[in-house]
């Protein structure tokens, strides 16, 4: 069972045969990628584009001339969009203010509301940390059931939910790590369709023990690297194990691809197969190798790693669902900072962007001759359907607070938008609810985009899967 409000899960998770419903499912889940956040409003735009759309060509308006339209009400509306952005960057505690206010606004529509402070806090103190280079891989998540979401924490070190091996040190000091991806059982040689005979329980015994000299020698060349850690995404086994316990080296086993190469990215390492040339490996490195206690499950912690913005969100809470959730809307807050932090400008949430784009696109429909008028209003009307959801999941009268909110912005209130804790219009800079530029612009340009490649689309044409013919053919 998956309880969740992301739209771009949900898309996901929807059967879709439609080829039109398909290319909207891929232009919700390239917004979450690219952004992290919009993945609702990108759809709920172009398919209030597509609906004008239908209506435009009901009343004989060709579609030629609705795309003309359309793309000159796309390029006034980014137009406007920029006009009102702001740029905090140069200003850092106005900057920090700015993340906070985002990472709030993000997370107000998710599970994480009730706990919106607290999580603000956290993922912009997570994103600061990699001083701007976006690198969200330094930032890992793990979850873990119990406790509750308050419980939840920004750990400073690179935390690996595995643990060292039988009579292997605890803690190491100065680590030099050895990441690998290689079999610890046996070397077997693959020889097929070969059986071994043998005429007494003396070369049984011969063979067992070739096959603990060579797995010894194996070990031998990974101490050969003079590696005081050992990391492999495979297993290790009893005997290797117990090698490397009697060398005082710390080997973990079963480390997963995504947790070697997160590890491997922030300790400044390579992950290897081959050991047979020390020279050319290049080692991780971390100051303290421990093990920490979270609830019930005891982890690694790597503290002091090469890339020095590394660190870990934990996420308690009561059940599974709950955590997963979190971590989605944690996720997205993140995506969104990260990329907040590369493109700083900011604009005013609420609907106040998609009114002020709406007024500017019915602005210069006014001023615009021909049939491309009509088809730049109805743009304008898809933007209002934007604010005119807000409000109707709010349980307001939209048509009440859109016809207030673009009065307003119709009188150069540039800044007005829905107050949904008092379900009146307001002023967003006072309420400090704000937006990425970044995600508003892509939200306008790719469902734009999409709805003008359906609306180009004549016919579908579908075709059964070609019917094989087996080959009679004699070799």
């Amino acid at each position: 069972v998956e309880v969740t409000n992301d739209g771009a899960t949900i898309l996901r998770a929807v059967g879709v045969d439609n080829p039109a419903a398909k290319i909207l499912v891929d232009m919700s889940r390239v917004q979450d990628q690219e952004v992290g956040d919009g993945t609702t409003s990108v759809t709920v735009l172009a398919a209030e584009l597509l609906r004008e759309a239908e209506k435009l060509v009901e009343q004989k308006l060709h579609p030629q001339i609705i795309i003309a339209g359309w793309r000159l009400a796309t390029q006034v509306a980014r137009e406007a969009l920029t006009q009102a952005s702001q740029d905090n960057s140069a200003n850092d505690v106005k900057f920090k203010e700015d993340l906070l206010n985002i990472a709030r606004t993000t997370l107000s529509s998710k599970i994480l509301h009730q706990h919106k402070e607290f999580f603000s806090k956290l993922a912009v103190d997570a994103v600061l940390r990699l001083k701007g280079s976006g690198e969200l891989h330094a930032i890992q998540i793990i979850k873990k059931t119990g406790g509750t979401l308050d419980d939840s924490f920004l750990d400073d070190g690179f935390l690996l939910d595995k643990k060292p091996g039988v009579h292997q040190p605890q803690r190491i000091e100065k680590a030099k790590i050895l990441i690998a991806n290689t079999p610890m059982d046996t070397d077997k040689i693959k020889v097929f369709g070969s059986t071994i005979k043998v005429d007494s329980l003396a070369k049984i015994a011969d063979l067992e023990l070739a096959e603990k000299e060579k797995m010894k020698d194996k070990v031998q060349k990974i101490l050969n690297h003079n590696c005081n850690v050992f990391i492999n995404r495979q297993l290790i086994y009893n005997y290797p194990e117990q090698l490397f316990a009697d060398a005082g080296v710390m080997a973990i086993e079963h480390a997963d691809f995504d947790g070697i190469e997160r590890l491997a990215l922030v300790t400044g390492g390579e992950i290897v197969s081959t050991f047979d040339n020390p020279s050319l490996v290049k080692l991780g490195e971390c100051d303290v190798i421990e093990q920490v206690m979270i609830g019930e499950d005891t982890l690694l912690r790597f503290s002091g790693v090469k890339l020095g913005e590394a660190c870990t969100v934990v996420i308690r809470g009561a059940t599974q669902q709950i955590i997963d959730e979190a971590d989605r809307s944690l996720h997205d807050a993140l995506c969104v900072l990260a990329a907040t932090v590369k493109e700083s400008r900011i604009v005013y949430g609420g609907g106040c962007s998609e009114a002020l784009m709406a007024n500017a696109v019915f602005k210069k429909a006014g001023e615009t001759p021909g049939k491309e008028a009509i088809a730049m209003e109805a743009f304008a009307r898809a933007l209002l359907a934007l604010p005119t959801a807000i409000a109707d999941n709010a349980g307001y009268d939209s048509a009440q607070l859109v016809s207030e909110l673009r009065a307003a912005h119709a009188q150069g209130k540039s800044a007005i938008g829905l107050d949904m804790e008092k379900g009146k219009v307001g002023d967003m800079k006072e309420l400090g609810i704000t937006e990425s530029f970044a995600v508003k612009r892509q939200v306008l340009m790719s469902a734009s985009e999409a709805a003008e490649m359906i609306l180009r689309v004549d016919d579908i044409i579908r075709c059964a899967p070609r019917r094989r013919v087996p080959d009679r053919g004699y070799c």
